[in-house]
């Protein structure tokens, strides 16, 4: 799902149950005597007095017992309860059978509030209603888009601790062509895909750190990278387009199925999976939907609803229990009538995405009482770390990011209000590319810093203070400027040098270089383009810019090295030429010239202009 939609709405969804599920106390043990014993008729008084006596003391010693067990377990429970549910929040990885929920909606009327100076958690007034803790309770995962700027499993095997620490407890990972994809379906690979290896390797470092792994299978539109393979292209709906597919087409289910058994089977420890199914561009416009919809008196609503219908079949027959997630978009536009009739509200939860930083849960409402009102009975949200502020974004604005989630967390509080819907969890989502064509967003390890900000948020309630200091402390930084989104220390989380050297290139490298080749009046009347096209120059003339610029130049060279060494311990080489074609090269390739120019002229001593 990419960031287009507008701001790309989301939905939220109620509380998930918490890891006590919907136990109660535990049963009491009572003993369970034999038959009752008949008296001896030939028995003495006394004797059968002493019987009753005894039976009489036992029954008192046994009702003594029960009353002291109930004393210690009233004396005891809440202490247990709170010390084990403070591990679990801290930062475990236990969220409960999530298709249950515990049923706390009490009102949550505290206002999240946001100001410039100071951003805030709700405060509890006397008499009012502690905010609900959802850190135990609720799914918190961490998109990995990995259709652009993949890492490589090394670099994942440092930041998955770090995303378990600050609040994570699983990860939504959208393969695209990064899959290891076998026999027919080897086409779709990149020459950079993950290995089997790698595949497995993810899923034992996710266990390790409690993390949950959801995989993310496209199965109708953002299929680009399945459909710009001649082999594919007659699957398009439009034939000019790759965006997304002919849902008419025999072939294109059984491509689909094909695809899901092999994710699926490489993720057989997942409880979940993720079909996208969002931004489904041009559906309708192909001659055969627009055949289908004369025939059957449909319309796009009915058509796309008939696929998921086919894709979910698929999966609950053959794959038993795996509970299914999509993106809720397309699901705005279609009736509630349509959607009952389709009966998917059984196997597939919506996920409701917004990514604009002001929004009011009365925007959401709407969403999620259709929902609601169509039989769905769970729902899930989507927020935004990074990569929802525009295509080519590479430094993410983190007070826009922060003011997102701290919507998202008034519509949780407002959910029991809103809709009968179960809230399971929250992914936020890290985009890494608009679509398959486009430029790569920010990379991960700079996003790193929004995306303890918004988890943290999500944790504690809010931004207080105290919040900030845990982020601060966790990413190893000084201090944080909201506004400006910037951090100030050397920072000690994977891929700080990234974080700091990319922040040097977006504030200096154009700037000093522009600077350098449009303000200095030296290089402007001795060594304009027309000097340069005809090798025409005055040493003497040259020699006074000269020194600045070879010195900018050898500064900014011996700077790009360093920064190309990080990135390869991060990623692969695609990935780190891609990077440096669309960020640094622009810019430093006119120095290159200039400095290129510069040598070749003074060594022809001033030679008559050429012509």
């Amino acid at each position: 799902m990419s960031p287009f939609y507008g701001s790309r709405a989301a939905l939220v969804r109620g509380a998930g149950r918490s890891m006590w599920g919907c136990t109660g106390s535990p049963a009491l043990w009572v003993p369970r005597g034999g038959a009752a014993t008949q008296p001896d008729p030939c028995a003495c008084p006394t004797e059968m007095a002493f019987q009753r006596s005894h039976r009489l003391n036992l029954l008192r010693l046994v009702v003594l017992l029960l009353v002291a067990l109930a004393g210690i377990k009233f004396l005891f429970r809440d202490s247990f309860t709170l010390e084990l549910h403070k591990h679990v929040s801290k930062d475990s990885g236990f969220w409960g059978d999530v298709g249950d929920t515990g049923h706390d909606t009490g009102p949550q009327s505290q206002a999240l509030e946001l100001s410039a100076a100071k951003i805030t958690a709700p405060r509890q007034e006397p008499g009012q209603q502690v905010p609900r803790d959802v850190s135990a309770t609720e799914m918190r995962l961490v998109h990995l888009d990995l259709k652009g700027a993949a890492p490589r499993v090394s670099y994942l095997e440092q930041v998955f601790p770090l995303l378990s620490q600050l609040g994570a407890n699983g990860i939504l990972i959208e393969y695209e062509d990064m899959f290891p994809f076998k026999g027919e379906l080897e086409i779709l690979k990149s020459p950079y895909a993950y290995s089997e290896d790698d595949i497995e390797r993810i899923q034992q470092l996710a266990e390790l750190h409690k993390l949950e792994v959801v995989p993310l299978v496209q199965t109708f539109g953002h299929v680009e990278f399945i459909l710009k393979h001649e082999k594919y292209q007659h699957l398009r709906e439009v034939e000019r387009f790759p965006n997304s597919f002919n849902p008419h087409v025999p072939d294109t289910l059984a491509l689909l199925k094909s695809i899901l058994s092999q994710v699926i089977e490489k993720h057989r420890r997942s409880t979940w999976i993720h079909i996208g199914a969002d931004e489904v561009f041009h559906l309708g416009e192909g001659m055969d939907s627009k055949n289908w919809m004369s025939r059957n008196k449909g319309d796009t609503g009915t058509m796309y609803l008939k696929h998921i219908k086919e894709v979910l079949g698929f999966i609950t027959t053959q794959y038993w229990g795996l509970r299914v997630l999509m993106w809720d978009d397309m699901l705005r536009k279609i009736s509630v009538g349509a959607l009952q009739e389709s009966g998917i509200a059984k196997h597939v939860s919506p996920m409701v995405w917004f990514y604009a930083p002001d929004f009011e849960a009365e925007q959401i409402g709407p969403f999620l009482a259709k929902y609601a009102e169509s039989g769905f009975e769970a729902v899930w949200f989507a927020s935004a770390f990074k990569g929802t502020t525009g295509p080519a974004q590479t430094w993410p604005p983190l007070s826009y990011h922060l003011k997102n989630h701290l919507s998202w967390l008034k519509v949780m509080q407002a959910l029991p209000q809103l809709a009968p819907l179960r809230f399971q969890g929250i992914v936020l989502t890290g985009w890494q590319r608009y679509d398959h064509y486009s430029v790569l967003c920010e990379l991960l390890p700079v996003g790193i810093p929004s995306l303890a900000v918004c988890l943290q948020t999500l944790v504690n309630g809010g931004f207080t203070e105290e919040t900030k200091r845990k982020v601060l402390d966790t990413l190893g930084f000084q201090s944080m400027q909201l506004e400006q989104s910037t951090c100030e220390g050397r920072g000690a989380f994977p891929g700080a040098e990234i974080y700091h050297m990319v922040e040097q290139v977006n504030g200096h490298l154009k700037e000093s270089i522009l600077k350098a080749l449009e303000e200095e009046s030296a290089i402007k009347g001795w060594f304009s383009p027309y000097h340069r096209k005809r090798q025409f120059g005055n040493p003497r003339n040259m020699e006074s810019f000269g020194s600045k610029v070879l010195k900018l130049h050898e500064d900014w060279e011996s700077f790009v090295r360093d920064l190309r060494a990080h990135l390869e311990r991060v990623y692969f080489p695609d990935t780190v030429e891609e990077w440096m074609e669309e960020n640094i090269n622009p810019y430093l390739d006119q120095l290159r010239d200039l400095v290129r120019d510069y040598r070749a002229i003074i060594r022809l001593n001033a030679r008559p202009k050429a012509t």
